[in-house]
């Protein structure tokens, strides 16, 4: 499975579609990558540097969930029940992204509205849940 997946994984990291300037893109990217991560779950897809890098991309993609005139609002979401269905959020703390990790609940506390779909507040929820469920246990 990995072998056929390297040339998608391989292009999705690279410079011009990672670093691009349009939102969309980014959005775009980080909704390929999430899915990728669900297909070799439990196995991460990437190395520790790029995982990171990875996470940024996907949180940053949830700082516009409360736009849902958005031409990306559908891919975000999908993002969202993503990272919930497959848990890595957890392995954002076991890379130790401890200020991404808060960058996520604060985007998700000012993202949310009451018009989201239930799924939206089910993921984040989720997610949420999960990171402090296994950061009480990390801790003791």
């Amino acid at each position: 499975m990995q072998n056929a997946l390297y040339p998608s994984l391989k292009a999705l990291v690279a410079e011009q579609l990672f670093r691009h300037l349009d939102d969309d893109v980014k959005v775009a990217v980080a909704a390929c990558i999430s899915e990728i991560t669900r297909i070799t779950a439990p196995d991460a897809p990437y190395d520790d540097d790029q995982m990171r890098e990875v996470f940024q991309l996907i949180v940053s993609s949830f700082e516009n969930l409360s736009d849902k005139s958005s031409r990306s609002f559908i891919k975000r979401t999908s993002i969202l029940e993503t990272v919930a269905k497959v848990r890595s959020c957890v392995v954002m703390l076991d890379l130790e992204c401890d200020a991404l990790t808060v960058k996520m609940f604060q985007h998700f506390l000012k993202a949310i509205r009451d018009y989201h779909p239930e799924a939206v507040f089910t993921s984040m929820a989720t997610i949420m849940s999960l990171v402090l469920e296994e950061s009480e246990e990390t801790q003791e």
